[in-house]
């Protein structure tokens, strides 16, 4: 949501990239959900189950996001003089986490009621009757 331009190094003529700048706010404000970033998933309610699996894992306690990203984030050579996140917003990474679950879970009630099962993107047809029964 902060990446509202971007920037390109004319002097290298044809032969230029796209540099993104960040603004500095990628975890926005830690008190303020902007709901509006959920949009594409309820317009198409379509989601790779691998993706599906891997934020279900991060919502559980023994691997909650705000955790490991915390653990992440201690490797990091400046974390030794200010944490990279504050508190707070790794608590919104949770809180976050879980509005993008219940947006899923809502989109699987809406498909069911028609009828449908096309809410994920079957990318681990291999793995599939492993995780079946999670399901």
């Amino acid at each position: 949501m902060d990446r509202h331009h971007y920037e390109t190094f004319e002097k290298f003529g044809n032969d230029t990239f796209l540099l993104h700048l960040d603004n500095g706010r990628a975890f926005g404000r830690h008190s303020k959900d902007e709901p509006s970033i959920l949009a594409p998933l309820k317009q198409c309610c379509r989601i790779r189950r691998s993706t599906w699996y891997r934020l279900r894992l991060l919502s559980l306690p023994q691997y909650q996001l705000s955790d490991v990203m915390r653990s992440s984030l201690s490797h990091d050579p400046l974390s030794s003089v200010a944490p990279l996140l504050a508190e707070p917003h790794l608590a919104a990474l949770d809180r976050r986490l879980a509005a993008v679950l219940q947006t899923v879970s809502g989109c699987l009630k809406q498909q069911s009621e028609k009828g449908g099962d096309e809410v994920f993107y079957e990318d681990l047809d291999h793995l599939k009757d492993l995780f079946a029964s999670a399901d």
